[in-house]
């Protein structure tokens, strides 16, 4: 069986990806061979893909880190052909082959059962963006984070993982307050944010500590901005941090962490012990479902679209999610 893959290649030190013609023989090992129906850009890929940013670890792969569909054959007895399935993370597009082809095999500890109230569409118009957003309310939670205490701040509010996060923190009864550098008010708004504040017109301060604003954040951006939020989030606050955008440094001192008891909480959504990965989709198809995902889908295209979707995200041009139509159900 000959079948499509969108692959990333190193040719001479220059990242070329291509459509290719492959075979299950040319795919990562695993127990589960799955027939792909719907696949998700998050700008982790549009970086593989483009190489504007090093991230697979060996070439060639197939890239694409989220992926759903059909079980056509397993030799692990947690699935059946037929069974309704996704992976997310689980270091696709980096070590392992990913979601970009109309076929897939995966390790078996990869493959998440499609929960009652998801199928395949639905399930990647969430993705990794959908599964790190609630993995971030999940951990805040975990650590006290509750809606009495007050607002929680997004930043890179209007990419995946900030109109998800503000979906899900606004179903859960939190008050949510989006920060972005995009004329988005009005999509922000009806997504559940309760305020948007202009990233332009923030003023970050300079002291270890300036006043108290917001009982929690989810952060995408990193740099100045996690640095704000350290010296703005109120006693016993969390802190999640989700990605760096701006830049991987953080300027800050000691002092909210030991005079506000403010938590920062990493977040690495492709490691997630199974375990937790269950308990975070559990709850993504329960009390943390969005409620407005046709809203925060604002593309689908098919698989031969997929070459010319990734430099809108470099530009940092696109607003919510883009959903790939890999295969039929």
């Amino acid at each position: 069986m000959r079948f499509k893959a969108f692959r990333i290649h190193d040719e001479n030190g220059k990242i070329a990806s291509r459509f290719d013609e492959l075979t299950l023989d040319d795919l990562s090992a695993g127990e589960v061979v799955i027939r792909v129906t719907y696949s998700g850009i998050n700008y982790k890929d549009a970086l593989a893909a483009t190489g504007a940013g090093r991230i697979l670890r060996k070439y060639p792969l197939v890239g694409g880190i989220d992926l759903a569909g059909v079980v056509e054959s397993s030799s692990d007895a947690r699935y059946k052909p037929g069974d309704e399935v996704l992976v997310t993370g689980c270091d696709l597009s980096e070590t392992h082959d990913g979601g970009y082809a109309q076929y897939a095999r995966m390790k078996g500890d990869f493959v998440i059962p499609l929960l009652p109230g998801l199928d395949a569409r639905s399930a990647m118009g969430l993705g990794t963006a959908g599964f790190t957003a609630a993995l971030a309310i999940h951990r805040m939670e975990q650590n006290g984070q509750l809606p009495a205490n007050g607002p929680v701040v997004v930043t890179g509010a209007t990419g995946g993982v900030g109109s998800l996060a503000i979906d899900m923190l606004a179903a859960r009864g939190y008050e949510s307050i989006a920060v972005t550098g995009k004329p988005a008010e009005d999509y922000l708004k009806s997504i559940g944010a309760s305020r948007v504040l202009a990233r332009q017109q923030i003023d970050f301060g300079s002291r270890p500590l300036e006043r108290a604003q917001y009982a929690g954040a989810i952060d995408n951006v990193g740099g100045d901005m996690l640095t704000w939020l350290t010296r703005t989030v109120s006693y016993g606050g969390n802190i999640a941090s989700v990605g760096l955008a701006a830049s991987a440094k953080l300027e800050t001192t000691v002092m909210p962490f030991i005079l506000r008891a403010v938590n920062l909480l990493g977040i690495n959504s492709s490691a997630t012990p199974r375990d937790l990965r269950l308990a975070v989709w559990k709850r993504i198809a329960g009390d943390l479902a969005p409620r407005h995902l046709g809203r925060i889908v604002t593309r689908e295209i098919g698989f031969d679209e997929l070459p010319a979707a990734f430099d809108p995200y470099i530009k940092g041009e696109v607003i919510g999610r883009t959903v790939v139509r890999i295969g039929q159900r």
